[in-house]
């Protein structure tokens, strides 16, 4: 675990602004910004949180952003990307949504779509962005959120002016772009875990087959294994997964989380040289 946090623990980003969008249902969102200390940035990532929201829950980071999404703006801080995180669950008035039946979820990939698109254009409006570098990043129903952002035949997706350069989806639920009809309209990176029984790699291996994309599927690996604390668990309070009822698992595997990193780095830099 140490060593996993030591590249992060030593180049911590700046604290987040705290900044206001409106999606574009209207509702107005939180969101983090992250910006890197000496430079412009090179480009813009927005970042998607998955559904247990921004923020730590229990320790000392107790309402703080997490150790996941921290670590992802730590690094890509540090690489010189300037880091956007809207907050989709807090912002109407939700915690988290990880417990909800899928049927039972009033914010679902709809609402993380038009933040998404939102956020897009609150970054193309700022005097430091380059308008033209913005890449989508997400993590589980935020990952899923990316899929609903890229996908051509979306109408609201079409109409957008501009659309990201980049799409990096970390273990997102596949079934539902698979039987959509998903068609990305850039390039999209998805990195899935060969383990995963909450969003599991099957769906996407199959969206893999229709679609252009680049797919890393890591071996011995859970939902949330790029997580950089804690341990695979079973999570018996999540009512959805490959077996609903019966829990899913959700935990990290250091070694795969070193090389979804060193392969989201590579990426960034061939999207934005």
């Amino acid at each position: 675990r140490l060593c996993a946090l030591g590249a992060a623990a030593a180049a911590r980003a700046a604290d987040p602004q705290q900044v206001r969008l409106t999606s574009l249902d209207g509702t107005e969102l939180i969101g983090w910004l992250f910006l890197p200390a000496q430079a412009a940035p090179t480009a813009t990532v927005v970042a998607l949180h998955g559904c247990g929201g921004l923020y730590a829950t229990v320790g000392g980071r107790r309402g703080q952003i997490n150790a996941r999404h921290q670590a992802m703006a730590d690094m890509l801080v540090q690489q010189g990307y300037a880091v956007l995180m809207p907050d989709s669950l807090t912002s109407r008035g939700v915690e988290q949504i990880c417990t909800q039946r899928l049927a039972e979820r009033k914010i679902t990939e709809r609402e993380r779509r038009r933040d998404a698109l939102a956020a897009l254009t609150w970054v193309a409006a700022q005097s430091w962005s380059k308008p033209d570098k913005v890449a989508l990043l997400g993590w589980s129903h935020g990952a899923s959120g990316v899929l609903a952002s890229t996908d051509a035949g979306q109408s609201e997706v079409a109409s957008q002016q501009r659309k990201y350069n980049l799409a990096v989806a970390f273990y997102p639920g596949c079934s539902a772009s698979l039987k959509g009809g998903y068609k990305p309209n850039t390039r999209l990176l998805l990195l899935i875990g060969e383990k995963d029984d909450w969003t599991p790699a099957a769906p996407c291996e199959a969206l893999a087959k229709r679609v252009e994309m680049e797919l890393h599927v890591y071996p011995d690996s859970y939902h949330g294994f790029d997580d950089p604390l804690g341990e695979v668990r079973l999570r018996r309070d999540v009512p959805n997964g490959v077996h609903p009822g019966a829990g899913v698992h959700a935990g990290p595997n250091h070694a795969a989380r070193e090389q979804a990193y060193a392969r989201l780095r590579e990426v960034l830099v061939e999207t934005f040289k």
